[in-house]
């Protein structure tokens, strides 16, 4: 008789007992496919997506929603939660919204997961949401509908957007709203450079975001921060309009900004690089903690700008000031070329002084020449290192 090692038994037991865990986790692959969906791009496989969400959502264990190659076209979808188990949904092919902007309606999104916890949705394929038409009524003046953002994601605890590719959306592209914990890395979103309100990724009201090796070319905010956001941090290539924190302050009672992290990205063409803007309106909000380091700037027309004083078209707010206070904010290691004279712009609130603000190894040229300005308003702080254009703190 052969008799077997306690260990080698041991780890027998336990390839055996992952090999059942392979099986199980394979049985729980939900193929749209198998639901109906068509991969030819023009029937309507929104009922087929649904019917695979519910099933993935309502197993007792972990789950997968597979989206092979092919396009597919949905109507606007609500995934739902609460689920049952963590889930993923696995996008290889492409979705693709109607030529006819209209058929999204007037619900604001396109795609939407809400209330979901334990959430991935990754992989190689695309989300299309045709967006040119609904940019075209807009600028004609005729009658549109409200616009849709692509892939919204409403109180959504420990998720992960990975690997997806975001084209032509009518307004902003992925939106994380009331979420915690959630982390987007190697996703790439584009659209026209004229494109209105194409915002890359909008963050509200959430906490714990990471955005890592992004790639976001948009006619908008590359990155827009809303308040109540509390993100740890991101490692991203930026080459769309700009990062910006706001528009903070359009309502009084409004939540801050804190402890937002920008590291090793690169700014190439955009009409604004790192930016704070605040409306001129009182507000209890604020802005604090925030750091800018390893920033490359590559013909950016106003790569550090803080503006205190917007007020589109001076309506609201022309007599008024902003209220949103701002401090402790540092910009270290900021290289590159202006596209416009003034390389660094901070015009803060009369009532309420920026403060704390921190500069280290500026070196930021204008194109046109070697000599870049930098202009203050309301501002203190300290400085340290090489500082150009000259500090006017």
């Amino acid at each position: 008789m052969k008799i077997q090692h306690p260990q080698m038994s041991s780890i027998l037991f336990l390839h055996f007992l992952l090999s059942i865990f392979c099986i199980a986790q394979g049985a729980l692959t939900y193929n749209v496919i198998k639901f109906a969906a068509k991969p030819d791009g023009i029937t309507d496989a929104t009922q087929a997506f649904l019917k695979a969400w519910t099933s993935g959502c309502t197993a007792m264990e972990a789950s997968t929603i597979y989206v092979p190659k092919g396009r597919y076209l949905l109507k606007a979808v609500e995934f739902r939660g609460p689920c049952k188990n963590p889930i993923k949904v696995q996008i290889d092919g492409t979705l693709i919204a109607a030529m006819d902007y209209w058929a999204l309606g007037n619900s604001g999104y396109w795609i939407l997961f809400i209330q979901v916890n334990r959430l991935a949705v990754i992989g190689a394929g695309s989300i299309d949401a045709k967006g040119a038409g609904f940019w075209a009524c807009r600028k004609s003046g005729q009658n549109c509908p409200v616009g849709a953002r692509s892939i919204t994601f409403n109180w959504v605890n420990d998720a992960q957007i990975s690997g997806l590719t975001s084209i032509n959306s009518q307004l902003m592209h992925l939106v994380i709203n009331s979420c915690n914990n959630v982390r987007v890395s190697n996703v790439k979103i584009i659209a026209p450079d004229l494109s209105p309100n194409t915002d890359g990724i909008h963050v509200q009201s959430s906490t714990g975001v990471t955005i890592t090796n992004t790639l976001i070319k948009t006619g908008d905010d590359c990155i827009s921060i809303g308040p109540g956001t509390i993100i740890y941090g991101w490692k991203e290539y930026n080459a769309g309009r700009d990062m910006e924190s706001g528009s903070l302050g359009r309502s009084y009672n409004e939540k801050g900004v804190q402890n937002v992290t920008l590291i090793n990205s690169v700014f190439s063409g955009s009409d604004n690089g790192i930016r704070i803007k605040t409306w001129a309106r009182p507000s209890t909000g604020f802005v604090t903690n925030i750091n800018y380091r390893n920033i490359v700037m590559k013909n950016v027309e106003n790569p550090i700008i803080i503006d205190q004083n917007y007020c589109p078209n001076n309506e609201g707010c022309p007599s008024e000031t902003s209220g949103i206070k701002i401090n402790q904010v540092t910009y270290e290691n900021i290289q590159g070329t202006s596209a416009t004279q003034v390389a660094m712009a901070f015009d803060c609130s009369p009532t309420n002084p920026c403060s704390g603000i921190k500069l280290k190894d500026i070196k930021l040229t204008y194109l046109k020449s070697e000599k870049a300005q930098s202009f203050c308003n309301n501002i203190g702080g300290t400085v340290g290192g090489l500082i150009l254009p000259d500090n006017c703190l």
